[in-house]
């Protein structure tokens, strides 16, 4: 991959993390959901700033993603997409303060491997 396309791919990698990250936030604003409030909770969906910002943003990550798949082939892209997970975890853990498991850190080495097998070139 080129640096010009290693760019459009962590844009949209980081862009579509903000966006679960912001929808995350907004998920917290809304609360559980049960049978009891679903239908409420649908309608206080388009209140919640965040929820919208972080739909704004997954829709700036697809633009972007879709800008990639001109460049680069599908097999590539896909896989080095998976990068996004290792930084969603990382917010959850520095910001929201959610554990990370020694298993978890295992899972996320693999896929670090997995990508940089996918996007090596000799």
């Amino acid at each position: 991959m080129s640096p010009q396309e290693i760019t459009l791919l962590l844009f949209s990698v980081f862009i579509s993390v903000a966006g679960q990250f912001l929808l995350k936030m907004g998920a917290i604003k809304l609360g559980k959901v049960h049978a009891g409030n679903i239908i409420n909770l649908i309608l206080n969906m388009i209140t919640i700033p965040e929820l919208l910002l972080g739909l704004t943003c997954y829709g700036i990550g697809a633009v972007a993603y879709i800008l990639l798949l001109t460049r680069v082939n599908l097999s590539v892209a896909a896989p080095a997409v998976s990068v996004g997970y290792i930084f969603s975890v990382l917010l959850g853990f520095f910001i929201l303060k959610e554990p990370i498991p020694m298993i978890r850190l295992v899972g996320l080495g693999f896929i670090v491997t997995g990508v940089i097998l996918v996007v090596w070139k000799k």
